[in-house]
Parts: structure tokens; C-alpha cells; sequence
């Protein structure tokens, strides 16, 4: 391995330890047939999903923002920005709101499922992908019984997304 090859390894590994999962409590929530979770203390509430008032020029998976007590909070279609194949709008789906690098947005999933209790044993790294596989943002996976649980580090995967919105007033 060069020493540039080597050096990039070593930022991405040091990287993905400071955002390595941890033991504790996950929400865990549906889009597709996939299951993912999110460290509770990112979560603020959950809501019911509601029309948002479109951003003109926004990416398609950018719904539009809401006005959630005074504060405005972008909406993020997870189901979209992840290709997911069916994006459908039923009773199940919900927003779950979060703090997300020092801003509060919206993520618009599937259907939410429970909070799980998750020991360090449970977690095991996610498997070496390619650089730029565009899975940077999966921390860990679980094992929940028979279940596969991605953990996922929002701020990674949203961060891009939310640096170039307005921010809320």
C-alpha cells in the first residue's frame, strides 16, 4: 500500500470509529423491507407524516419544510435518497424528527418499529465496501434474534443534505 493509499485508509478508519456504534438505545425503523436504527438520543419526537411546503429547486428527496412550534424544519424523504423501490404514503408512515448536526430535520420513513436495548456484543462492524460505495453512513449491523438491524449515523448521511438548506428562523 502507497503512503497516500495508507493515509486515506487510516482517515476513513479513524472516521468510522468516531462514529462507530455503540452499546444502547436504538429506534428502529422501517423503509422497504430493510430495518434500520438510530441512536435514541438523536430523536426529539415522532409525528404523523404531513404535506410540507415544497423548496423550489430542492433534490426530489427533499420534501419541503414544516413549521414544527415555531421552528422550521426540513423534511428528508429517507425512502428517496436511499433508492429505495417504493416510496408509498400510507397510515404507517412517519417523520421522525432529530438533531442532525446542530440542526432539527425530518425524516420521512416507512413505518417506525420499537426501541431496543442493544448490547455492545450485538454489534458488529459493517463488511470493508468499496470507497464510495455510498454505505459510509451504516455504523454497525445488529442481530436481533433472526432480524438484521443496519445502524445508521444520520449526521453522516444527512449532512451534506442539510448544509445546503436554509437555516431554520
Amino acid at each position: 500500500m502507497d503512503m497516500i493509499n495508507e493515509g486515506s485508509h487510516i482517515a476513513r478508519s479513524e472516521a468510522s470509529r468516531a462514529a462507530a456504534p455503540h452499546a444502547g438505545e436504538y429506534l428502529t425503523y422501517r423503509l422497504g423491507g430493510e430495518e434500520y436504527g438510530v441512536d435514541i438520543q438523536k430523536v426529539q419526537e415522532i409525528r404523523s407524516c404531513e404535506t410540507p411546503t415544497r423548496i423550489p429547486g430542492a433534490p426530489a428527496y427533499v420534501k419541503g419544510v414544516v413549521n414544527l412550534r415555531g421552528v422550521i424544519v426540513p423534511i428528508v424523504d429517507l425512502r428517496l435518497k436511499l433508492a429505495c423501490e417504493r416510496a408509498d404514503y400510507n397510515p404507517f408512515t412517519v417523520v421522525i424528527v432529530l438533531a442532525v448536526n446542530k440542526r432539527v430535520v425530518g425524516v420521512v420513513v416507512d413505518s417506525v418499529s420499537d426501541v431496543l436495548d442493544l448490547k455492545a456484543d450485538a454489534i458488529k462492524p459493517p463488511p470493508e465496501l468499496s470507497a464510495g460505495s455510498g454505505a459510509e453512513f451504516v455504523t454497525g449491523i445488529a442481530s436481533v434474534g433472526d432480524r438484521m438491524l443496519m445502524l445508521v449515523d444520520l449526521d453522516c448521511l444527512l449532512g451534506e443534505t442539510i448544509g445546503t438548506l436554509p437555516e431554520a428562523a
